[in-house]
């Protein structure tokens, strides 16, 4: 079966732009609203201005397991858009390198407050479909990727959402 290799989704906040950029782009909070990720530490240290080229380690958990990932930002356009590369993965440290993944966050003006359009890109590009399908199906217990990731964003989103307009999260 084809992989599919980008999914995305997007969601309406009640704040501006700037606001919801200045939460997303900070990726020690991430933790606050992924279902799988529990915050980051940029390689500068904590307090670190997000810029292109900011490198940062992710921690992260799936059930029992849990994992660091290195990642470099590579959009920082205020307001606009952010997005970071995921490029090394290990369990305490992210020793492993290669391409994993790309995160993008794009965050539009609407009536009412700002679009958040979150999307997760596959960049195992070199791994062959049936490789990568059998490797998805054992990490996500039974799904690919895409299928993982779509859930996760959603919920991402919507935590995001809940917190910025202070509500309480979605589970």
């Amino acid at each position: 079966m084809p992989r599919t290799f980008s999914v995305s989704d997007s969601i309406i906040v009640e704040a501006d732009p700037s606001t919801v950029y200045q939460h997303v782009s900070d990726p020690a909070l991430m933790g606050r609203w992924s279902p799988e990720n529990l915050g980051a530490t940029p390689a500068d240290g904590p307090g670190t201005a997000t810029r292109v080229g900011m490198v940062f380690d992710g921690r992260n958990q799936r059930g029992p397991f849990r994992w660091t990932t290195r990642c470099t930002v590579t959009a920082a356009d205020p307001d606009a858009v952010f997005r970071f590369r995921v490029h090394a993965i290990g369990l305490r440290r992210p020793w492993l390198r290669g391409p994993i993944a790309t995160w993008e966050y794009r965050f539009t003006a609407v009536a009412g407050g700002t679009e958040v359009t979150e999307t997760w890109t596959d960049d195992r590009r070199r791994w062959p479909d049936a490789v990568a399908n059998a490797f998805d199906r054992i990490a996500t217990r039974g799904h690919t990727f895409a299928e993982f990731q779509r859930k996760n964003i959603r919920l991402t989103l919507r935590n995001l959402k809940s917190e910025l307009e202070g509500r309480p999260a979605a589970s």
